[in-house]
Formats: C-alpha cells, sequence, structure tokens
C-alpha cells in the first residue's frame, strides 16, 4: 500500500513536461521579441543563442514525455476528474490572458503608444502566473509572476524608451522586456524540467509538490 501511494503517476511527470514545453517556447518568443529591438545589431548572435537555449528546455521537456510512458497511468482515484478540473481552468486562464493582450494590443495602437505593448504584455503574462501557481500547486510560478511584473515596471519607470550605444539605437522596451522575460521564463522551465527529474528518480511526491504539476 505505500509503495502504491508513492509511485509517481506517468501524468505528473507529464504536467512537469508540459510546463517546460511552454516556457521553452514563450520564453524563446520574448527572445525573439528582444532582438526586435536591437535593430540588426547583434541580432543573430543573440537569436541563435536564443534558439540553442529553447531547443535544450524542448528537448528536455519531450524526453521527459518518453520516460513517463513506463510510469503508472493513475497512483490514486480521483487523478482523471481532477486533471479534467485543470485543464479547463488552464483554458480559461490562458484564454484570458490571450483576450488581454489583444485588448492592450489595440489600446496601444488607438492611442498611438506602440512602444508601450511589450511591458503592458509582460505585466499580462506575468498576472496569469498567479492563479497558475495555485491551480498546479507550482509555488515558483509566484516568482516567475511577479519577476515579470517588475521587470515590465522597472523598466517603464526608469529605463528611457531608446539607447543609443555608440552609433547604434536600441529600442529598450522591446529589448529589456523581451530578452528579461525570455530569461525568466526559461529559469522557470529549467525549474520545472529538474522537479521532472526528481519525480523520475523517485523522490516521495510530497518533497516536490512545490513545483510539480498534476
Amino acid at each position: 500500500m505505500t509503495q502504491a501511494i508513492r509511485s509517481v503517476p506517468g501524468a505528473a511527470v507529464r504536467g512537469t513536461a508540459s510546463g517546460v514545453l511552454f516556457m521553452s517556447f514563450f520564453g524563446t518568443l520574448w527572445a525573439y521579441t528582444g532582438t526586435m529591438g536591437l535593430r540588426g545589431w547583434g541580432t543573430s548572435l543573440f537569436l541563435t543563442a536564443a534558439l540553442v537555449i529553447g531547443a535544450a528546455l524542448f528537448f528536455g521537456g519531450i524526453s521527459l514525455i518518453r520516460s513517463s510512458k513506463a510510469l503508472p497511468v493513475q497512483s490514486i482515484e480521483g487523478d482523471a476528474r481532477t486533471g479534467k478540473r485543470m485543464r479547463f481552468w488552464f483554458n480559461i486562464n490562458f484564454a484570458a490572458e490571450g483576450i488581454a493582450i489583444f485588448i492592450a494590443i489595440a489600446v496601444c495602437n488607438a492611442i498611438h503608444r506602440s512602444e508601450l505593448m511589450p511591458i503592458i504584455i509582460a505585466i499580462i503574462v506575468g498576472i496569469h502566473f498567479f492563479p497558475l501557481a495555485s491551480l498546479f500547486g507550482v509555488k515558483f510560478y509566484h516568482f516567475t509572476g511577479a519577476f515579470l511584473c517588475l521587470l515590465a515596471v522597472i523598466t517603464w519607470l526608469f529605463v528611457p524608451e531608446r539607447i543609443t550605444v555608440g552609433s547604434h539605437q536600441l529600442d529598450s522596451y522591446l529589448s529589456i522586456v523581451g530578452f528579461g522575460s525570455s530569461i525568466i521564463l526559461w529559469i522557470t522551465g529549467f525549474a520545472i524540467w529538474m522537479t521532472g527529474r526528481r519525480l523520475l528518480t523517485g523522490v516521495p511526491r510530497e518533497q516536490t509538490s512545490g513545483l510539480s504539476q498534476n
């Protein structure tokens, strides 16, 4: 009985893998946004580095999914019902985030303040992590959301819209928020990846519940 309770269900590992894949994709997308702000200055180098990091996380997530196939489908009754509820609220949260971003872009264009888009979008993305932290029991998401919001606010308050490096002018909002957000998401993805690996090595679930997704 004790062994059955402590056994790790495949769904738990696949949940962490999904988190890694999401962080890989959106972290790379934010890095691409950062390269747009460089206006051609070192774009190839930064974009290549972003693709390498994103690919590493992506294959890390895939490896978790492949390893999860050898694990039990369920460890306790009710896992399927709980998973369905989580997917429902995740979809609601994701849809709300998308709608908020769409409205933010429309408003920024309407008031001719398109330079504020990356800042406002980063805040929206940051806020959407807080309900996810409670939904999936991933405490680390609180830090992810807080750092994304802080990055956006600090950039808006203390950084000029454009910065000149030598004779080259950079869009600082795009670059700082873009690269900063990508780093935050990649670190989050790496943390989740490590949690998935700990689950695979047989560490009791209660010791990794602060980061794992069900």
